[in-house]
């Protein structure tokens, strides 16, 4: 199958039975998906229409990745939207709430799950999801935190020695409770991020990225499916 797509000069990329082809029309896509189907029914293997389409290449996903369009028309990597839930879902299991675990124990697994995401989407061409990415861990590390030290005359004292004023202290302790919405105020003054760099947690945004080589063809947006 790889030899007659290259034979018949078609873009495209395929891990095991993961495939996508790049055409520049839907009909040009539909072709190839008609291909496809014969090429693999030669190989007495049947595609899953269920997964399988002619669609925009930005609304596909291929091994977590997918592609937008940047005001340059250059086509750039991104991390697929259902790649990106799955990374949310996991962080917030590592960071739920409720375990009896330390922040210590809670950072260690969360730094050796985020650095190996980090390393297979460092090709992902989004700083700014990324850095959104970052402020969203370190928000639910901070309440986390919080919840730990409980009690209002422990938040109040644990604040105060970080170097949070009187007054500010003194507003989350009293919703010491309110654990989210606290974590969104100015308790970063008492955990800046340089704390959470101290206890093993990686700066997705800090990972450099990687440009589309010059001369990609923006034109080239449609993708047929294969198994």
């Amino acid at each position: 199958m790889d030899k007659e797509l290259e034979r018949r000069g078609h873009a495209f990329v395929r891990y095991a039975d993961d495939c996508n082809v790049y055409a520049r029309s839907r009909r040009a896509g539909e072709r190839v998906m008609g291909l496809l189907r014969r090429l693999y029914a030669g190989l007495r293997l049947r595609i899953n229409e269920t997964k399988s389409a002619v669609d925009l290449a930005w609304k596909r996903k291929i091994l977590g990745y997918s592609f937008w369009v940047a005001k340059d028309s250059t086509v750039r990597r991104r991390v697929a939207d259902k790649a990106l839930a799955t990374m949310k879902d996991s962080i917030r299991e590592i960071t739920k709430r409720t375990g009896g675990r330390s922040i210590e124990q809670v950072c260690k697994r969360l730094g050796e799950y985020l650095r190996g995401w980090q390393e297979y989407f460092r090709l992902a061409d989004t700083p700014r999801i990324f850095d959104n990415l970052d402020r969203w861990i370190r928000r639910r590390l901070r309440a986390l935190h919080l919840k730990h030290w409980g009690q209002q005359s422990t938040v109040y004292r644990e604040l105060r020695a970080r170097g949070m004023s009187e007054d500010a202290a003194n507003v989350v302790a009293v919703n010491c409770r309110r654990w989210w919405m606290n974590s969104g105020r100015i308790i970063h003054v008492a955990l800046p991020n340089r704390y959470f760099d101290q206890l093993g947690v990686p700066r997705l945004a800090a990972q450099p990225q990687l440009r589309e080589p010059p001369g990609a063809d923006p034109h080239a947006g449609w993708c047929g499916r294969g198994p």
